[in-house]
């Protein structure tokens, strides 16, 4: 499962429709919808909101925008909270997009090749919609990070959302 800090725009079609069937998964395991992933790493930063079902909303709602704006058709129906709930934004460290921009580079040089070339030029990557970058290494959750003394840890404390 990956759920991209990085803005859905650096996204190949492939990736997009990935992320959109795994938000969906991680949707289903926060509301107590199935036993698979529950203790996934990448999920304790909607864990930690007030309210991980509405965060995990907001965060298929900029999924959706993306899609739509390249002329796909993605379902919002599936979306437990949607609609326009006011979430705050959830914090990333510029560490953290650095390395997804990274990971995402050695995917698509296997499956896109010409979108790689247009990644190339990009130094600061924007984050998803929800989310606001921060200073910080990787995220203690990343799982390349397990082990490692790199960047700083996220809190687990509550958020509101």
């Amino acid at each position: 499962m990956r759920i991209w800090s990085l803005h859905p725009e650096y996204l190949d079609a492939k990736g997009l429709v990935a992320l959109w069937r795994e938000a969906l998964l991680a949707q289903a395991v926060l509301a107590g919808r199935t036993r698979g992933y529950r203790h996934h790493p990448q999920l304790e930063r909607f864990r930690a909101r007030r309210d991980p079902i509405a965060a995990i909303g907001a965060y298929l709602q900029g999924i959706c925008e993306e899609a739509e704006g390249r002329g796909y058709a993605f379902d919002r129906g599936k979306i437990l909270r949607g609609g326009r709930v006011r979430i705050s934004p959830m914090s990333v460290t510029r560490g953290q997009l650095a390395f997804e921009l990274s990971h995402l580079r050695e995917k698509l040089r296997q499956r896109d090749p010409a979108r790689l070339e247009k990644l190339k030029a990009v130094k600061a990557p924007r984050p998803h919609p929800l989310m606001k970058a921060i200073r910080g290494g990787v995220a203690g959750w990343e799982r390349a990070n397990k082990g490692r003394a790199q960047g700083a840890r996220q809190s687990s404390k509550r958020i509101p959302s």
